[in-house]
């Protein structure tokens, strides 16, 4: 091979070598991905309603110099809710104290309870019941829609990269609130309150990451109830579950709050998620508790 041939080849390789990873292909046509993220887009309580899951959520409460003040430790169990109703969370231990079984097997009583009655009511009256529990679900179906319109309504969506996140290819995005611009649900008003940074799966179009910032202040309850203050922050995190659906792995968030017209909270926590099953009739109450939680933190 001609010497001068060789160096091109070689000089071609180290280019590419060095060449950033991740722009290595041009990025997708941001109207079209968007499209079909939208598509996929769907709210987590949605995509839960199949499963069983573990929680385990971690709570530190802070004082004014961000030092600890307070921690707990609850290991939950989540259950699907009954039709039109919201999950239910199962406390298992608290921590590392496992919650005596009496009180456990009198949880599941209360909960045996109101399904027998739901099936009560299906037996006495299916017509009405199964109307009600569609308008239950249609309602929910349509609120969720109408907050996924929302997110590209309030904010200015800008595709940012290509980056690797949890081991998936990603496209990232930064999301702004735009100004003058309305809202037509709560979720969406509380929106306009937030930077967001997006990373969404290249293959499946699905959410892998969100990381959010308020950049004021966001009152609850005309202002008095609580007031969520400047630079609170959430990063949320998802996998693949049985390579199928992709459901919330770990929820992170810090911040401060007043609460009433004195009181300011300052909290840090997480949330992770394992566990998962599909859910049956014939799915057990039982959960493994993790090593770690068998002793208090």
């Amino acid at each position: 091979m001609p010497r001068q041939r060789l160096l091109t080849i070689v000089g071609l390789l180290v280019a590419a070598s060095a060449w950033p990873r991740g722009q290595e292909r041009p990025l997708p046509d941001q109207a079209s991905f968007l499209s079909e993220t939208r598509r996929h887009l769907q709210t987590d309580s949605t995509l839960q309603s199949s499963y069983v899951y573990v929680e385990k959520r971690r709570e530190l409460k802070l004082d004014k110099n961000g030092r600890t003040t307070e921690e707990t430790v609850k290991l939950l169990e989540s259950y699907p809710g009954l039709p039109g109703e919201e999950r239910w969370e199962r406390l298992i231990s608290e921590n590392g104290r496992p919650v005596p079984r009496e009180e456990l097997a009198r949880q599941d009583r209360e909960r045996l309870k109101r399904a027998n009655e739901m099936a009560q009511r299906l037996a006495d009256n299916p017509a009405q019941e199964r109307a009600r529990q569609e308008r239950e679900y249609q309602k929910a179906r349509r609120e969720r829609d109408e907050a996924v319109s929302d997110v590209f309504t309030v904010f200015d969506i800008r595709m940012t990269g290509r980056e690797a996140v949890d081991g998936h290819d990603t496209i990232a995005f930064s999301l702004t609130p735009k100004r003058d611009t309305s809202a037509r649900t709560r979720e969406g008003k509380q929106m306009r309150h937030f930077r967001l940074r997006a990373w969404v799966s290249e293959d499946d179009h699905e959410l892998v990451k969100l990381d959010a910032e308020a950049i004021d202040a966001l009152s609850f309850g005309f202002g008095v109830v609580a007031r969520l203050n400047k630079g609170a922050q959430l990063s949320f995190l998802r996998r693949k579950v049985n390579g199928e659906v992709w459901l919330p792995a770990v929820v992170d968030y810090s911040g401060s709050a007043r609460v009433g017209l004195v009181a300011t909270l300052r909290r840090r926590g997480t949330s992770e998620f394992s566990n998962y099953r599909k859910y049956s009739v014939d799915t057990s109450s039982s959960v493994n508790v993790p090593q770690d939680e068998s002793r208090k933190p």
